[in-house]
């Protein structure tokens, strides 16, 4: 992370090296970022930031649960530094939802809306 609100957004960097494994296949003498790893990407650093609430306590079991308003606009190849944002727009319960995008040297390469779910705890839920 290179900065974060506890709770509130955060932003961090990734450099695409190349021996990942989800570059197999994304195509053979042109490999690409696929564009659900950059949704991935944007579904991670959402949770880092809603486990990182000062106020409330980290939930159980917190996964990706809904995707909306995604657009993939562009590819990362081996080498690109991505930039990574994402910004919580509101909680209820176990249900987060992250608004965040990923740029690359080009610009914009993904953004996107998404819902994430966990275990509160004392909650059983």
């Amino acid at each position: 992370m290179t900065s974060l609100e506890g709770g509130l957004c955060g932003e961090g960097v990734y450099r695409v090296k190349g021996e990942e494994a989800f570059l197999e296949g994304h195509f053979p003498g042109r490999p690409i970022v696929p564009g659900v790893v950059l949704i991935e990407a944007i579904a991670q650093i959402g949770g880092v930031v809603a486990q990182s609430d000062p106020k409330i306590e980290a939930m159980g079991d917190l996964r990706l649960t809904a995707i909306r308003s995604a657009k993939i606009l562009g590819a990362a190849v081996p080498g690109d530094e991505l930039r990574l944002r994402a910004r919580v727009e509101g909680r209820l319960g176990g249900l987060v939802q992250v608004e965040g995008d990923v740029s690359g040297p080009g610009g914009l390469l993904a953004s996107a809306k998404i819902t994430l779910s966990g275990v509160v705890a004392g909650s059983g839920l």
